[in-house]
């Protein structure tokens, strides 16, 4: 798999640190930034780690920061993209059965590196379950459109 990859200042250590565990399940990985520690601001960075996925440039995308929220929150302003925050198991593998989320947010201040090794490994792996579920994203489509016009 193709994936982008992006973070905040806050974010920077955990970003590097999955870049390697993204690498060693031999994924290609597009590193969109920042390049250290320096304080940035995440909504460009965000944004166009989403453009990437939306464009179909990448397969899925991965954004970090301190909470994960307003990386979240930036990823989902791009229209195509379904960015969840997880900082756990759980909310990793139903935004992949239940919402076919694209884009995955963590919280660097908030998720040590051994669950976040589990979180990507385990939001990479699980499968869109479909049925039900696509009614309801589509629906999330809709009011996309809707929200765009």
């Amino acid at each position: 798999m193709r994936i982008a990859i992006g973070s905040d200042h806050a974010g920077y250590q955990l970003k590097q640190h999955v870049i390697g565990v993204l690498e060693g399940l031999g994924h290609d990985v597009d590193d969109q930034g920042t390049h250290s520690e320096e304080p940035v601001d995440y909504p460009p960075i965000c944004a166009g780690v989403a453009r990437t996925v939306a464009r179909g440039e990448a397969d899925r995308g991965i954004v970090l920061g301190g909470s994960g929220q307003g990386e979240q929150i930036s990823a989902n302003k791009v229209r195509g993209v379904r960015a969840a925050l997880c900082n756990d198991l759980y909310t990793a593998r139903m935004s992949r059965q239940h919402n076919d989320a694209n884009v995955l947010s963590m919280g660097g201040r908030i998720v040590a590196f051994g669950l976040a090794d589990e979180i990507v490994t385990l939001w990479l792996s699980t499968d869109f379950e479909g049925g039900r579920h696509v009614r309801r994203v589509e629906q999330i489509a809709e009011i996309e459109g809707e929200e765009a016009e």
